[in-house]
C-alpha cells in the first residue's frame, strides 16, 4: 500500500505529462480551475456509477468503472490540494479530529 506522499507524486508525475502533452498540441496547462471543473465531471460519473450499484441505473462492467472513477476523482484531489498548497494528509486529519469532536459532544 502507497502511502499519500508518493501517491502525491505519482499525480504530479502524470499532470506534468499531461502539461507537456496540451503544450505540444498548442493548448494551455490546465489550472486550479480547470482541474476542479474536471472533478466535478468526475464526481458525475461517479454519481451515475452508483446508481448503477444501487440499482436505479443500468450498466455494464460497473466494478471496474467504479474503481476507475474512484482512481480519478482521487487523482484530482491530489492535483487540486497541491495546486493551492494544502498538505492533503494535515488537512484530512483535522477533519476527522473535527468530526470525532462534533460525535463526542
Amino acid at each position: 500500500m502507497s502511502d499519500l506522499q508518493t501517491l502525491q507524486k505519482r499525480a504530479m508525475f502524470i499532470r506534468k505529462r499531461y502539461n507537456e502533452t496540451n503544450t505540444l498540441n498548442g493548448f494551455d496547462e490546465w489550472n486550479g480551475l480547470d482541474y476542479t471543473a474536471g472533478f466535478a465531471g468526475d464526481v458525475g460519473d461517479l454519481i451515475k456509477i452508483v446508481m448503477v450499484k444501487e440499482n436505479k441505473r443500468s450498466g455494464a462492467d460497473i466494478d471496474a468503472k467504479l474503481r476507475h472513477e474512484l482512481g480519478d476523482c482521487l487523482w484530482s484531489l491530489l492535483i487540486i490540494a497541491e495546486q493551492y498548497g494544502i498538505d492533503l494528509e494535515q488537512a484530512f486529519l483535522d477533519t476527522m479530529k473535527e468530526l470525532e469532536e462534533r460525535l463526542a459532544a
